[in-house]
Parts: structure tokens; sequence; C-alpha cells
């Protein structure tokens, strides 16, 4: 049994190995540095960088609260809060994007945001908007978890020493769930570099303006120009070791309260 496991667990390795290896090694190196150097490559990964960091930020200002909320405090409609807030996880992205292509697209909301010169539809800000709403379910349910995991005595004894519910909160139970926050990041922002089918509803393909590196990849592979497709893949392949390695990183510092 023993030696089945272990045979299975490295075939699916090699396999997966492989799989990525081979993308790694079609183009050679200095093809791949032209591809890299390109600019539509460039714009891509600058519109990434900057969108999806962002997105991130935003996602954690607003999940840091909620998630609390939910592992701390009773209150009507609890159950479905957590539910909608939970759907966006079930939905496909595609699915997603003309959710928010509907609804900044032919709302009244939506076009009270595009005349105030906030337009959504087939602009950048549509990136941030679509990454948004698909990823902040990831950060509230990971926060939620290390909120949950954190003994609320904790609290209560700083209160009995003076501190005042955001005191307490911003001193004590926020520091405790550092690494569960740090590793929520990375995820999120990981994510949004990778976001594909939402992204491409609500912002479009536009070369050079909306295009992000998941966007110049389907771009590129569907004019046939593979140097550029598997330079945007190589990207995000490596995007992807990077936040492993950091999230594993951090789980070894993870302490439960």
């Amino acid at each position: 049994m023993r030696r089945l496991f272990l045979s299975l667990t490295y075939l699916i390795f090699f396999g997966i190995s492989a799989i990525l290896l081979g993308l790694f090694l079609y183009s050679p190196l200095p093809a791949l540095a032209a591809s890299l150097a390109s600019p539509e490559i460039r714009f891509a990964i600058l519109l990434s960088l900057g969108t999806s960091v962002i997105s991130t930020v935003i996602c954690t200002a607003f999940a840091i609260p909620a998630a609390y909320a939910l592992a701390r405090y009773q209150f009507p409609g609890k159950r479905i809060a957590t539910l909608a807030l939970t759907l966006p996880l079930t939905l496909p992205p595609l699915v997603a994007g003309i959710a928010l292509l509907l609804f900044f697209g032919t709302t009244p909301w939506g076009r009270a945001l595009e005349d105030a010169g906030f337009g959504v539809i087939f602009t950048p800000l549509g990136i941030i908007v679509a990454e948004v709403f698909v990823n902040i379910p990831y950060m509230i349910r990971i926060l939620r978890s290390a909120f949950a995991a954190v003994n609320p005595r904790y609290e209560y004894v700083a209160k009995t020493l003076g501190c005042t519910d955001a005191g307490a909160f911003l001193q004590v139970t926020l520091p405790m769930v550092r690494s569960g926050l740090l590793a929520g990041t990375v995820i999120t922002w990981s994510k949004s570099m990778g976001e594909f089918g939402a992204v491409l509803m609500v912002a479009g393909a536009t070369p050079m303006r909306t295009e992000t590196l998941p966007i110049a990849l389907y771009l590129n592979i569907s004019t046939g120009d593979l140097n550029l497709a598997v330079a945007a893949a190589t990207i995000l392949i490596l995007i992807s070791i990077v936040t492993l390695c950091v999230v594993e990183f951090v789980d070894r510092g993870v302490h439960v309260y």
C-alpha cells in the first residue's frame, strides 16, 4: 500500500513537472528574453501589477472588518450575509463577469458612474472591479478562519487593562492574525494577477489598453504568436511559484491561539 501511494504521488509530481518544464523549454532563452522585452508584454506586466495591487488593497481593507464581524458577532441575517459573501466563490468567472457587465452597463448606477467620469466597462477600472468582486470572498474566508482561531479572551484582557474595542482589535487581535493576513494578501494578489474570465467580460481584450498578462496570453495564442503567449504564461507560472513559496513560508509561522 505504501509503495502504491508513493508511486502515484511521484507519477503526479513528474507529470505536472514535465508539462510545466515543456512550457519553459518551448522557446529558446534569447527568444523568450526578446518576447519579455516586447512593448506589449511590458505593458501587460505593468497593467497587471498596478491593477492587482490596487484590487488587493481594496480587498484587504474591506475583508478585515467583514471577516472579523462574521467571526465574532451574532447579528440578524448573518447566515444570509455569509452565503452572499461566499457566492462569488462558486460562480464561474465568466458568469461573475457577465453580472458585472450588466450591472455597470445597463443600470442607473453604472450610467451615473460613467457620467461622473468613472466608466467601468472596457476600461482599466473595470479590471480592478472584476478582480475585487471575484477575489474578496477568498480574502474574507481566510481572515474569518484566522480571526476565529484567536481566543476572544485576549481581547477581554486587553479591555480590562484599559484598551478600547478598537485598541484591543488593532493592538492584540490583528497582530495575532498577521500570518493569515499575509497569506491571504499574497494569495489574493496572485489570483488578481491571473484573473481572466471576469476581466474579459468587464474590461474586454483591447491591446495596449486593457491587456493584462492573461489577456495578452489569450490574444497572442488566438493570433498564433506562441512566443508572446509563452512569455506571458512563463511570467504567470513564476508568480504562482513565488506565491506558493511565500505561503509555505508563512504557514510555518502560523500559531493557533
